[in-house]
Parts: C-alpha cells; sequence; structure tokens
C-alpha cells in the first residue's frame, strides 16, 4: 500500500463536486471519466475517492462507500493544495463514512485558502504514514455512532503532536443529541430540549409519551425521518415508512415569531465568536434552506441581508452570554448551530455539530450579500488557525 500525498491527476474533492451538484450539473460524464481513469490505473486514488463522493451525491450511497474503501485500502492521506505558495498547512484526521461523516473542511480550504491533507484512520486501515510537517491538525470526525469508538480511541494520542490540535476527540462527543443538551442545561439563556433513545421496537409499545414530540432517526441530518408527532396514534405509521432501528425523541418547541412564520439561523462559532451563515424563513417548521423559498421570495432576502449585516449588534449581541458559555463548556474552535429564539428571548438550540455545511454557492445575482459575509466566514476561520499555530510555537 502507498502514503504518497501526490498522483499524476490532482483530487477534485468534496466542494468542488458538491457544487457542480449544486448547480444542477449533469455528473455522469464526469463519472465516467473518473470510471475510466481508475480502469486504466487501479493505483488511481484520487478517482476513485472523487468517484465515491460523486456517487454519494448521486443517492447511490452503498456502492459509494465500497468505491472509497477501495480508495481507502490503497492509501489513506489526500492532498489538496492551497492556490498560492507557502500557504497554511492544516492536516485533517477523518473517517471512512458518508460525507456526513467528517467536517466539509475543503469549503473552507476553497475560501480561506489554506493547504489540506486529509488522513483517514480506523479499523482495517493501514497505520498512518510518515507524515510532513504542518502548521495544525484537526481532528474533523463529526460525532456518529460510527465515529465515537474511533474518537474515543483518539483521545489517547492527542499530546504528542508537534503543533495545536483543533476540535479534539473528548469535545467532539459533547455534541452528541443526547449530551449536548445536558452539557448546556445551566446557561440560562439557551434553551435545548433533552433527547432521549428510544428503539423501534419499544418505540411501537410507548402509551404515555407527551404529545407533541419531534422524532428522528439516531444519526441522521438535513431533515430525514424528522417528523413532528401529535398524537400517539401517528407512531405506526411513522414506523412503517422510517426502517431505521433507534430514534432520539425530543419535545417539540413552538418557535413561531409574532408574525406567524419561523425563522432558522445557521451560526458558525470559530474560535468562541459567532458568524451568521445562512437564515431561512417559511411557514413550516421544519424549515430547510434549500425549501423555505428564499429563492423565490425578494422579502425574505432582503431580511436574510439584514440579519448579516446587523448580526454583530442584534442577533449575535441579543445571544452573546449563550454563545460565550457554549465556547466554554463545550471547548471548540469550530462548531455549526441550527438555531432559533424564543418566544422569550432564549437561543433555542436544534442541533449542535462540526459537519454542517457553510458554504458560497449561491448565485450571486440572487444572493449579492451573501458573498461579502462568507468571506468574513473563511477569514475568521483562517485567523484562528493562525492565532492557535502561533500561540502553540510561543509555548
Amino acid at each position: 500500500m502507498s502514503n504518497e500525498i501526490h498522483a499524476a491527476e490532482s483530487l477534485m474533492g468534496l466542494a468542488r463536486l458538491f457544487k457542480m451538484a449544486f448547480d444542477g450539473a449533469d455528473l455522469t460524464p464526469l463519472g465516467q471519466s473518473l470510471i475510466e481513469r481508475a480502469g486504466k490505473n487501479p493505483d488511481d486514488t484520487n478517482a476513485l475517492l472523487d468517484l465515491s463522493i460523486l456517487l454519494q451525491l448521486k443517492y447511490s450511497p452503498e456502492i459509494a462507500l465500497g468505491v472509497q474503501a477501495q480508495a481507502l485500502g490503497i492509501r489513506t492521506l489526500y492532498h489538496l493544495p492551497a492556490r498560492r505558495a507557502n500557504a497554511f498547512r492544516l492536516l485533517a484526521i477523518m473517517a471512512p463514512g458518508n460525507i456526513m461523516a467528517n467536517t466539509p473542511l475543503e469549503f473552507l480550504a476553497e475560501g480561506a485558502d489554506f493547504s489540506l491533507d486529509m488522513l483517514y484512520i480506523g479499523p482495517g486501515l493501514a497505520p498512518p504514514p510518515a507524515l510532513p510537517e504542518y502548521d495544525a491538525v484537526f481532528i474533523a470526525l463529526c460525532e456518529t455512532t460510527e465515529n465515537r469508538p474511533i474518537l474515543e480511541e483518539l483521545m489517547k494520542n492527542m499530546d504528542n503532536w508537534p503543533c495545536p490540535v483543533i476540535n479534539r476527540p473528548a469535545d467532539i462527543l459533547k455534541t452528541s443529541r443526547e449530551a449536548a443538551p445536558f452539557h448546556l442545561a445551566s446557561v440560562a439563556e439557551i434553551l435545548m430540549p433533552a433527547s432521549s433513545r428510544v428503539g423501534k421496537a419499544s418505540l411501537a409499545e410507548k402509551t404515555a409519551l407527551e404529545t407533541p414530540f419531534i422524532i428522528r432517526p439516531v444519526d441522521s441530518h438535513a431533515g430525514h425521518g424528522l417528523a413532528k408527532i401529535n398524537d400517539l396514534h401517528e407512531i405506526p405509521g411513522y414506523l412503517e415508512t422510517v426502517k431505521d432501528p433507534e430514534f432520539f425523541l425530543s419535545p417539540f418547541i413552538d418557535y413561531r415569531s409574532a408574525d406567524g412564520l419561523y425563522r432558522k439561523y445557521r451560526v458558525a462559532l470559530i474560535g468562541g465568536k459567532p458568524y451568521a451563515c445562512h437564515m431561512g424563513i417559511s411557514e413550516n417548521w421544519m424549515i430547510h434552506y434549500l425549501n423555505a423559498g428564499m429563492t423565490e421570495s425578494p422579502e425574505k432576502r432582503g431580511e436574510e441581508a439584514r440579519f448579516m449585516a446587523d448580526f454583530e449588534t442584534e442577533f449575535g449581541e441579543r445571544h452573546r452570554a449563550a454563545f460565550n458559555s457554549m465556547y466554554t463548556l463545550l471547548n471548540l474552535d469550530y462548531l455549526v448551530l441550527d438555531c432559533a429564539e424564543t418566544r422569550d428571548g432564549k437561543l433555542l438550540i436544534f442541533e449542535i455539530d462540526t459537519g454542517a455545511v457553510i458554504h458560497a454557492m449561491d448565485p450571486v445575482e440572487i444572493f449579492p450579500y451573501k458573498v461579502p459575509q462568507m468571506k468574513k466566514v473563511f477569514a475568521a476561520f483562517h485567523d484562528m488557525l493562525e492565532k492557535l499555530s502561533n500561540e502553540f510555537k510561543r509555548t
């Protein structure tokens, strides 16, 4: 097995492929080209890794993970260069899995322009190779059922790196749906409803749950299997359509604003400072940015633009104590939260993780205010990397 970083043809990577899919490009010709490359050269692991990402984007997860395993069986270290010489050198420690398994640092690397090496670790993979020098190491594994044993094993080996380690495994584990409400329960300015984990058989037999409540499969994101149960008689029908073996239940909090609309915010906390990433406005409690009608509504986009422009003096200032407490308690230099505001002014947190996508992919002609805002976010991430690296060198 080889762990040479560079290959004949460079890696395209998640951000570039995701952007193509986001723009509605036909990925079939590219997929065929990657298959032909891998056929001609079975050691072309860049082609295999890109193909695995493309297959996930085309909703072929099982085939995608098989192709990824083939690539990682040959090489576990991959490289995305910066656009300029002498750029910051970041090593990401990653786990095999789908595109939600790791922090999507490629989007940040494109915006902040640092070189990114990605080292995959996990059961059955070759031991890490002799590594070059880096300015920092980022633990990119997200908190998932599959990643938890790897994170727990990594906790034993965090004190020997000759550079700063960002987002340590023990702190990443605090972001689980069960753990995060526990860690933040003491913060008066935050409301994060507790989540209880229930097996499918046990859920089918429940007769004394308080409604309404939110249900979602364990490890689900992006709304997969997410539903509001208003009456216990709805549970059998839900279980018929969602086949996962375990679920999280949490109380439903009605977070409608005075005008009857729901507003959900995505905020990145970088080095303890919050940055606006997007805002979705909808008539439906289950808000996803892509189905909130933002593209179709100048009024909604105008409100999002004001949210971003006034974030430091408005939303960020209102919830400054909550963000400060979150940073202190979770001890993560990079995390993303989806949140809202309760009617009594608390920060209502739906989810905290290190794996949510923050990006600058939206069309500039429709969302002109997003590019300057995301430049702030990317610059903040780069500044955080430089600050931690410089502090480490002084110690």
